[in-house]
């Protein structure tokens, strides 16, 4: 007996030393579940989810035709996940331009194809599976209009004054004091706040918490609207629950000037924050982004930063 435990072994050697599967049935699981660990939105696992597999069955259509393109989405549906994760941008470009033709999906939907692939290779390559992201050679969907529309400063003081009900004019005035989503402004409880330090602690995408700060003025006002409650939802709507984001949506199409929303109140925090301090560091930390190209989109350069810039620096403008 102890000869043949000794012939086996090796066998057991060789079967750990063997190289991970490289299929994408085997790696769309593990990198789901890894999103779940960095405590990613549920929403958003379910929609790289579902992104990854449509891809991965196209994948396979792909390796089983000799690489013939499938004129509609539904040829992929036999298809399951078994091809192996090597790609290059010419597969994922016909992939894209078949989703966009097919499917008739704006810009803003193909961009997060294109964030879910991104993501999924640059786990890969962190995972010692694949060394390099075919994405960073695919290139992006163009957004018409990117720059979202806002207010400047004095607009949203001016469009919060408009606003009789005191509920409703601090409840916009706190999202512009945080920058605040407007989910973590429905589920804001009192005892989140830090009267003392100025500070609120948020509950973010995917729970995770941050710090934001706020004026004193609007914590005043705050102190003010809860009236001795310490506990509870700041913003209440009915029976004490906490306010829901259709009835914060109902208060801007009430009052809002058009096209402004809650996220563009935030954009107009993100803008103004940024114009003042020119740290786009704290910015994205305040807004509570994982990514500091996402906060890049929020940032514009002040139109009389840029005059003073010009008439400093350019040199027809200096008599050159």
């Amino acid at each position: 007996m102890r000869n043949h435990y000794l012939h086996q072994e090796p066998r057991s050697n060789q079967t750990e030393m063997a190289p991970p599967k490289r299929t994408f049935s085997i790696w769309i699981p593990r990198y789901l579940s890894n999103l779940q660990t960095k405590n990613y939105a549920e929403n958003t696992i379910e929609a790289y989810g579902r992104i990854l597999k449509l891809f991965a069955t196209y994948e396979t259509y792909l390796k089983e035709n000799d690489g013939s393109v499938p004129t509609s989405s539904e040829e992929l549906n036999n298809f399951g996940m078994g091809a192996e994760i090597d790609t290059n941008s010419y597969e994922i470009g016909d992939f894209f331009t078949l989703l966009r033709n097919e499917r008739q999906l704006s810009p803003a939907s193909l961009r997060q194809y294109d964030s879910a692939l991104s993501s999924f290779y640059g786990y890969l390559i962190n995972q010692d599976i694949t060394e390099a992201n075919p994405m960073t050679k695919v290139d992006r969907p163009k957004i018409k209009d990117r720059e979202l529309k806002y207010l400047k400063h004095n607009e949203v003081v001016a469009f919060i004054n408009s606003i009789e009900n005191p509920r409703n004019a601090l409840l916009i005035r706190t999202i512009y004091a945080t920058g605040m989503r407007i989910s973590e402004i429905c589920g804001l409880l009192a005892e989140h706040i830090d009267f003392e330090e100025e500070t609120i602690r948020v509950r973010g995408k995917g729970g995770k918490i941050r710090i934001v700060f706020c004026d004193s003025d609007t914590l005043n006002k705050i102190r003010e609207h809860l009236n001795g409650k310490k506990s509870g939802p700041v913003f209440e709507g009915r029976n004490g629950n906490a306010i829901s984001p259709r009835t914060v949506q109902h208060i801007f199409n009430i009052y809002a000037p058009p096209g402004i929303t809650p996220h563009k109140i935030r954009h107009s925090y993100a803008s103004e924050l940024y114009k003042r301090s020119h740290n786009l560091r704290v910015v994205q930390e305040n807004l509570g982004h994982n990514s500091i190209q996402t906060t890049e989109i929020y940032i514009h350069t002040d139109i009389d930063e840029r005059r003073k810039a010009y008439r400093s620096y350019f040199p027809l403008a200096n008599g050159e």
